[in-house]
């Protein structure tokens, strides 16, 4: 059988297989063209996938034609070989799985463990002293990952103390949309991150925790989008940070640190915005369920070695948001930080604020006031915005 007839029969196939969809899910599919139409009429799908992936979804789940001229321009490739290349560059699909046990090398355990003492000073709040062990690591071993992710995880701590509403309970959305002098270093770095883990899952090296660090790298781009209320982009970051942690998971199931981004993303999803949740099928999203989410973060917390710090405070703001309102395990996890991590005022506010929201007005000003003192001659321009956000609470608590 020649190439063409080959491709007229596998055509053939397609057409009869998307048929046989559109007869199980017509309400969605009327749905996805109305919803389409209305993306496309202003604009909002060439934003969000890039105009040219939009057509190329379409023809890979529904097997339509469509005339577009920015395909025409992107894309010569036939619709069969674009359903291949769709499958290739945008769903992530799981490492090929292997008997042997995923162990690292000593100078891999070398590196965990001065990461891990890094993350304690990041957490302390002493950004160069944890920027400077991630260089380390970056020295010591080029290749891996390791190194430059935490050195964006450095960077969106940054962003975050800068213009993230802190005393929010809601918090993650940002004060403005203005981006701060440590994006463009958050972006390289996280992209280099997630380059590196890539290159590494493909070539079969350390693969459980190349999936790992891929989709802690995914996370935090989805933390980026979350703290400037993009919830787009940040349920596509989202994706990839379950698809990756659930591929870690499956490949060494003591890697307990990956349960951190499967939390996340169960928590996150179910906690969308009622509109995101109705386009979840255009955008392929897995459900999620924020229960299952708090007991995920809950193991890494406990069990992790690398992310527990992480997760003992998303487990702390996510307790005190008005979904949850379980403002006393808030305030546990956050003593937990204040206790371990002194130098850092960012918990004493947290933990100020949650103290308010539980009508314990003395002991919530106190640390306001604690904050404000602290905070009145920083030695770096990072906690500025931290004072200024401590004086404005307690101004409002008189009116002012």
């Amino acid at each position: 059988m020649d190439e063409r007839k080959f491709r007229a029969r596998q055509d053939q196939e397609f057409r009869r297989a998307s048929m046989k969809r559109m007869r199980r899910i017509r309400l969605p599919n009327l749905l996805g063209v109305i919803v389409l139409w209305a993306a496309t009429s202003c604009g909002t799908a060439k934003c969000a996938f890039g105009a040219p992936r939009v057509c190329d979804f379409l023809v890979w789940v529904h097997g339509w034609r469509i005339h577009c001229s920015s395909c025409m321009r992107h894309n010569s490739l036939p619709p069969a070989d674009l359903r291949s290349a769709y499958i290739k560059s945008n769903v992530c699909a799981t490492p090929q799985l292997r008997k042997e046990p995923q162990t690292l090398s000593a100078g891999q355990v070398g590196n965990q463990e001065i990461a891990a003492r890094g993350m304690d000073r990041l957490m302390d709040g002493d950004f160069d002293a944890a920027m400077e062990i991630f260089h380390q690591i970056q020295k010591s071993d080029p290749e891996s990952p390791l190194g430059y992710l935490l050195e964006a995880d450095t960077n969106w701590w940054k962003i975050y103390l800068t213009e993230a509403n802190l005393i929010d309970p809601d918090v993650f959305e940002a004060l403005s949309e203005a981006t701060t002098p440590y994006d463009a270093d958050f972006r390289s770095s996280a992209e280099l991150a997630i380059r590196k883990a890539e290159d590494r899952i493909q070539a079969h090296q350390d693969e459980a925790y190349s999936c790992f660090y891929a989709g802690l790298g995914y996370g935090l781009r989805a933390r980026l989008e979350a703290l400037r209320d993009h919830a787009l982009g940040t349920a596509r970051a989202g994706k990839k940070l379950r698809s990756f942690s659930l591929a870690a998971l499956k490949l060494d199931p003591n890697l307990q640190d990956a349960y951190f981004g499967v939390g996340l993303y169960n928590y996150f999803v179910d906690t969308l915005p009622t509109y995101v949740k109705m386009l979840r099928f255009l955008i392929l999203l897995p459900g999620g369920d924020r229960l299952v989410g708090l007991r995920q973060m809950q193991q890494a917390m406990e069990k992790g070695q690398l992310v527990n710090s992480e997760a003992r405070f998303h487990l702390a703001k996510n307790y005190s948001r008005s979904i949850d309102r379980q403002y006393a395990r808030s305030l546990e996890l956050l003593r937990q930080m204040e206790q371990q991590y002194p130098h850092n005022p960012l918990w004493e506010l947290l933990a100020g604020s949650v103290e308010l929201r539980m009508e314990h007005v003395k002991e919530g000003e106190t640390l306001y006031r604690k904050v404000i003192d602290e905070t009145a001659h920083p030695p770096s321009e990072i906690w500025k915005p931290l004072h200024q956000q401590a004086e404005r609470a307690l101004a409002r608590r008189y009116g002012h």
